[in-house]
């Protein structure tokens, strides 16, 4: 069964910063593996944040650029993201999503794995 668990999330001023790390179970990661970040606040539809590609590649959402930076530890498989002056329009649960043959990086209909999330919040 394949899990994804994420940590790290909290409560933070605005200019904070925070770590999200995300682990997986039963997932066998290949060279087609594709992970990322997706965040939900409430009445809004689901958003890609960053997304990172085998081949080392990255993707990030406008609103992100510059400020958070996705990472993978191939050796233990985990995911990381660095937030960096966090903004209260930041606030979200924050999802970490695993598959393979990814297009587009940031849509979510493309992901078959998910974890159960982390939520973020930031505060003026």
């Amino acid at each position: 069964q394949v899990q994804l668990m994420e940590s790290g999330g909290g409560s933070v001023e605005a200019g904070g910063s925070l770590r999200l790390s995300c682990g997986t179970s039963g997932y066998t990661h290949s060279r087609y593996t594709s992970m990322a970040w997706f965040r939900q606040s409430p009445g809004r539809e689901r958003e890609g944040v960053a997304a990172w590609d085998s081949d080392g590649s990255t993707k990030y959402a406008g609103s992100v650029k510059g400020r958070f930076t996705i990472s993978k530890d191939n050796a233990k498989n985990t995911l990381a993201l660095q937030m960096n002056s966090l903004k209260p329009e930041d606030t979200a649960m924050y999802y970490c999503a695993a598959g393979e043959y990814i297009a587009s990086k940031l849509e979510t209909y493309e992901y078959n794995y998910w974890g159960q999330g982390t939520q973020v919040t930031v505060s003026l």
